[in-house]
């Protein structure tokens, strides 16, 4: 782990379990090893790190190329792993990014629904995790995050030490029918439906 990412790890890392209290469910399925497709659902700004926080070396995540203005805060979002997304011209160059990471044995944080929610209900899947999930068949991790809204809801700009939970599931290894059945973007929604399906029953 490199230095800028063990500080950013350790100081959000101490910060969850101090002010959010930290809980840990279902440890024993988190995949440490090999290519990892992490999907959860999305709560809250805290997420990424929340998460980032479960494993001891590096991830990589996804962020708003809005997040980076400036070269200092573009220069901190790279170096903690992070890769752009342009929300206004969606193209499918951060999707050939997350699978060329995959391809290459790194783990990789995905939101399936694509934003945060805005009553805590989570929502529907979009094709693209399906696609990503196919393309590279990696172990998908599914984590549902639980507390983070009402720490720091969507739209707002006030933290609530509300405590925080994780509960982390069985991994999903894609079959082979699903793999060569699963084409175009009905097939990858049904593949997003089941990484989403199995989030929610956690």
């Amino acid at each position: 782990m490199r230095w800028i990412y063990w500080f950013g790890w350790s100081i959000f890392g101490c910060a969850y379990r101090s002010l959010f209290g930290l809980k840990v469910v279902g440890r024993e399925h988190l995949v440490l090893d090999g290519a990892v497709l992490v999907a959860s659902n999305h709560e809250s700004f805290l997420d990424p790190p929340l998460i980032g926080t479960l494993y001891r070396d590096e991830m990589f995540y996804l962020a708003r190329k809005t997040l980076m203005s400036g070269p200092l805060l573009k220069w901190i979002y790279l170096a903690w792993n992070s890769i752009p997304v342009d929300q206004d011209r969606p193209d499918m160059t951060s999707l050939k990014a997350i699978i060329k990471l995959l391809n290459s044995g790194k783990r990789v944080l995905v939101f399936p629904e694509g934003e945060r929610s805005l009553d805590g209900v989570i929502g529907v899947a979009q094709p693209g995790v399906g696609l990503i999930a196919v393309k590279s068949n990696a172990v998908i991790q599914p984590i549902r995050i639980r507390g983070a809204r009402e720490a720091l809801p969507r739209g707002s700009g006030r933290i609530r030490f509300n405590q925080i939970s994780l509960h982390i599931g069985p991994a999903i290894r894609l079959t082979e029918e699903e793999l060569t059945t699963a084409k175009g973007k009905h097939g990858y929604q049904h593949i997003a439906d089941r990484i989403m399906a199995a989030i929610q029953a956690l």
